[in-house]
């Protein structure tokens, strides 16, 4: 029997797919450190500093590569394009999915309501940041384009004022930042989850943010909460005022407060609607939480919980129970759902490809020398273009000496490569000149057109020293920069949504206690003493006792259960009832308000407003010769708060402050002697409680208004005289036959 043929090896071909692998299916043993260094190292790394961690410039390279596009793509004016298409070129620069670029996409964009200042005007359904359920629709549904405040991300990014880098396979160019012109990091919230790290940073009123990096650079110890009150979110709510907290994240960037849900309760329908809820939670998460609690008997007021937001925005409804105490019912909702959440802050950020946790000041001053560099950068590309033309407008004037010998130079030269060096030998011009006048078109050969032309070189001249004198000096820098700030809050400035109040003591669980209701006597002094008398002591003995200078400013009559609202001249109100109060006589000096009701140090009250049922209005009337007319029900809170800020607008010194219950004509005069009288009606109410309101007198010189009052009939005996036919107006001087009370109106 023949021996068996030993099985000859398989043969190796070329074809890669049969090729011999060595070592193919056999398990090498690895140190754990060895495989983390060599694969887990530079995956953690591109995590966090080309994807999660926000820089300088306020973006994510990803927010960064969809913004370029669009602006690329001509977006920053005209009309809207198809999202796809915007998708489909950011991939040009951004190597994800289609997918991944267009959810990054959606929260750019103003329908999202992820931002306050959204940097994408779209158009269709996009989602909201409010609700877990409410997708956006397919890229080929909406359509997108940039938005007017984005001309601040990219305004001169043409005249090298950022780095320009390869994308990811070296075909295109793309900024590595943009060159904001304002602290984009801070304006609107930026939330990324790296390896090892996160970063987390809330968003501030454009305004305040802009007026703070003003500030710091002129005063590097400028005191951040004095321009920067606290943060401000898209979604609106009440950010519950911790100045200790506050100040923690102004000075580290680590920290959190506490942000509720604003609600309005229907007496009508008996039912709550909430419409502003804090920006960490959702619709849908609120009401799950709400069914539970109801389902585990932990809340039996309700009757009924439903989400009504529409296309008019947020709403969730919901139905009390016959008895139910709105309130209270909401004090404990606080307090068991999201209605009211912690927002934590962690203000990372790469600061020069390294991720660094910064306060607010320190992130300001990175953001000040990121914007110097940008306008040195700008300013030199402006400077080397102008010294260019200026080396050209030079070697111009050299030919105006004698246009006739250019001539015959460019006629008498037989090769055009020999044009350039004899203009040059000829005139004594470099080779760059002599390029520029050899392609002077014969037109243009004449000596008006040269002369005109080089007519621009002193000016030249002047703006190149005044550049060169800027880059020298960081102050000329600075200037430029606080210029731009100015005009960024001038045209996108707007006011705060979220609004700041003052936790009390009593906001924790205030049970209703009946008041005894009864008619009082309410007195004023202008030195701020208070006091209440019942009407039946105040006619046993009505000789006030008051401090000497004192005297009454007002008098009220009301109930014990009346609020009162005492105005200070620090733009706060503080708020309290008349049954705070204890019933006195008229032969005592009173409660002295700022020591009763805990104002800050220094801080008078200069006004009380009286009200049962907070309806009428207030008027605001200011030096300058502006009056606001704010609803006297800003004022109403749900809770018993004892003090308020931005009781008013602080732009301009108060004058007068005059509570009134309806429309008609009120008495307006100036330290000038000048006076008119105003309808009301011509006014609109607001509900902002700082705002400045419109102009009624217009004043000259050091005039100011310094009395309002409501006009009666029998004040002025010719009273048409002094209603003037339009507003703002100068106003009258009084003639002595028409005042009819020359001591009161005077005064």
């Amino acid at each position: 029997m023949a021996p068996k043929k030993k099985k000859e090896p398989e043969k190796q071909y070329a074809n890669p797919q049969n090729a011999y692998i060595e070592n193919a299916g056999v398990v090498i043993e690895q140190p754990i450190t060895e495989t983390i260094e060599k694969n887990y190292m530079p995956y953690a790394m591109s995590v966090i500093v080309s994807r999660a961690i926000p820089e300088i410039d306020g973006f994510k390279p990803a927010h960064r590569k969809i913004l370029y596009t669009m602006y690329k793509m001509g977006l920053l004016s005209g009309p809207r394009t198809k999202s796809a298409n915007v998708v489909g070129q950011t991939m040009r620069l951004n190597p994800h999915g289609d997918q991944a670029i267009y959810a990054t996409l959606v929260r750019l964009a103003k329908g999202n309501e992820a931002l306050l200042h959204p940097y994408v005007d779209s158009k269709g359904n996009f989602g909201k940041a409010y609700s877990r359920d409410m997708a956006f629709a397919a890229s080929r549904y909406t359509e997108v384009k940039l938005t007017a405040i984005c001309q601040e991300l990219f305004a001169d990014i043409d005249k090298d004022t950022v780095d320009m880098v390869d994308n990811y396979d070296n075909t295109m160019k793309e900024p590595a930042l943009l060159p904001v012109t304002f602290p984009s990091v801070l304006v609107n919230s930026n939330v990324g989850i790296a390896v090892g790290m996160a970063s987390q940073i809330c968003p501030f009123n454009l305004e305040e943010v802009c007026e703070t990096a003003i500030a710091l650079m002129k005063n590097p110890d400028h005191v951040i909460s004095d321009t920067l009150r606290a943060p401000d979110f898209p979604l609106g709510g009440e950010l519950l005022y911790d100045a200790a907290e506050l100040n923690k994240i102004y000075e580290t960037g680590v920290g959190g407060f506490r942000i509720r849900s604003v609600y309005r309760y229907d007496k009508e329908n008996g039912c709550i609607e909430i419409t502003q809820i804090p920006p960490s939670t959702t619709v849908e998460a609120i009401i799950d939480k709400i069914v539970e609690l109801v389902k585990g008997g932990k809340i039996r007021e309700l009757a009924d919980v439903r989400d009504e937001t529409d296309l008019s925005g947020l709403k969730i409804t919901l139905d009390l129970k016959r008895g139910a105490d709105p309130d209270k019912l909401m004090k404990r909702l606080f307090k068991m759902t999201p209605l009211e959440d912690r927002f934590a802050c962690n203000f990372n950020v790469l600061i020069g490809a390294m991720p660094k946790v910064l306060g607010v000041r320190e992130l300001l001053n990175e953001w000040t020398a990121f914007r110097e560099g940008c306008v040195r950068r700008r300013v030199y590309f402006d400077l080397k273009k102008k010294k260019e033309k200026l080396h050209l407008l030079l070697g111009l004037r050299k030919i105006l000496l004698d246009i006739d010998k250019a001539v015959k130079i460019v006629r008498e030269t037989e090769e055009e490569r020999e044009v350039v060096p004899n203009l040059m030998i000829g005139f004594g011009i470099d080779e760059i000149q002599a390029e520029y006048v050899a392609e002077i078109r014969l037109r243009h050969l004449n000596r008006e057109y040269i002369l005109k032309r080089t007519e621009e070189i002193d000016s030249l001249a002047g703006e190149i020293a005044e550049m060169e004198e800027t880059l020298r000096d960081v102050k000329k820098v600075r200037a430029i920069i606080t210029r731009e700030l100015k005009a960024v809050i001038k045209k996108y400035g707007q006011p705060r949504k979220t609004a700041i109040i003052i936790p009390e003591e009593e906001d924790e669980a205030v049970e209703a206690e009946e008041l005894p209701d009864y008619p009082v006597n309410l007195f004023f002094t202008r030195e701020g003493y208070f006091k209440k008398i019942t009407p039946q002591s105040y006619r046993m003995s009505s000789e006030h006792k008051l401090k000497e200078g004192d005297q009454i400013a007002q008098t009220v009559e009301s109930t014990n259960a009346a609020h009162l609202l005492f105005f200070t001249d620090r733009g706060q109100v503080y708020k309290a009832r008349a049954a705070d109060f204890e019933d006195t006589k008229a032969s005592v000096l009173g409660d002295y308000i700022p020591a009763k009701l805990g104002m800050d140090e220094g801080e008078n009250a200069v006004y009380m407003a009286v009200t049962r049922d907070y309806r009428g209005y207030l008027l605001f009337a200011f030096e300058n010769g502006k009056i606001a007319k704010v609803e006297l029900s800003s004022y109403e809170t749900k809770t018993r708060r004892k003090k308020l800020t931005g009781a008013y607008s602080l732009k301009a010194p108060l004058a007068a402050i005059l509570l009134m219950q309806g429309d008609g004509p009120v008495l307006v005069t100036a330290t000038n002697g000048r006076m008119l009288i105003a309808d009301t009606a011509l006014l609109t109410a607001k509900t902002v409680r700082d705002t400045i309101g419109v102009a009624v007198m217009s004043l000259k010189g050091p005039a100011k208004i310094d009395g309002l009052r409501p006009f009666e009939e029998g004040m002025l005996k010719n009273a048409h005289r002094y209603r003037p036919r339009s507003l703002p107006s100068a106003g009258f001087l009084p003639k002595p036959e028409d005042v009819m009370e020359q001591t009161s109106l005077l005064d």
